[in-house]
C-alpha cells in the first residue's frame, strides 16, 4: 500500500493552471534571490549563498563569513528566512510537475514521478535543516556539525531538485505517453 501524494487531491482540470501560477511565483522568488545574493558574492564565496551552503568545513564557512560585512550578513539572514517561503513554493511546483509528467508516462517511468514528487518534499525538509545549520553559523556557532550538516543537506536538496526538474522536462518529451 502506498500513500497518495497530497498534490493528487488537486482536480486534474486545475493542475495545469496551478502549475503555471506556481512557476510564476518561482520565477519571481528567483529574481528576488538574485538581488539578495549580490552582496554575498565575494572572493571567498564566488557563488554567494550557494558557496556558503556547500562550504562543508568550519575553515571554509569562517572564510566566507569573514568576507561578508555586517550588511551582507543581514542579506544572508533575510535570505535564509525568506527561503522558508520558497521551500513551500518549489516543493509544490516540482511535486506537481513530477506527478503531471508521471501521468503522461507508463510503467516504471510513471511510478518514478510519484517517488520524485515525494522527493521534492524531502528536498524542502533538507533545505530547512540546512538553513537552521547556516543560521547557527551566521550567529557565531561555526562547528564541524553545522558546516557538515549544511553541506550534506544542500547536496541532497540540489540532487533531488535537479532530478525533479529533469524528470519533469523529460516527461513532456519522452515517447510512451498515455493516450
Amino acid at each position: 500500500m502506498s500513500i497518495k501524494h497530497p498534490m493528487l487531491a488537486i482536480r486534474i482540470e486545475n493542475r495545469r493552471s496551478l502549475l503555471i501560477s506556481l512557476l510564476v511565483m518561482v520565477v519571481i522568488i528567483f529574481i528576488i534571490f538574485r538581488f539578495l545574493d549580490v552582496p554575498l558574492r565575494t572572493q571567498a564565496a564566488p557563488s554567494g549563498i550557494v558557496s556558503y551552503e556547500l562550504a562543508g568545513t568550519t575553515t571554509q564557512a569562517n572564510l566566507i563569513l569573514q568576507s561578508w560585512g555586517s550588511s551582507a550578513r543581514l542579506y544572508a539572514a533575510f535570505g535564509l528566512g525568506f527561503d522558508y517561503l520558497f521551500m513551500l513554493i518549489y516543493a509544490a511546483t516540482l511535486s506537481l510537475a513530477c506527478l503531471m509528467s508521471g501521468s503522461r508516462l507508463t510503467g516504471w517511468l510513471s511510478r518514478l514521478g510519484s517517488w520524485l514528487a515525494w522527493g521534492m518534499i524531502l528536498a524542502a525538509g533538507a533545505d530547512a535543516v540546512e538553513n537552521l545549520s547556516l543560521w547557527s553559523e551566521l550567529n557565531g556557532q561555526v562547528t564541524p556539525l553545522w558546516s557538515g550538516l549544511a553541506a550534506a543537506c544542500a547536496t541532497l536538496k540540489f540532487t533531488l531538485l535537479l532530478l525533479g526538474v529533469l524528470y519533469s522536462l523529460a516527461g513532456w518529451l519522452l515517447p510512451g505517453r498515455k493516450s
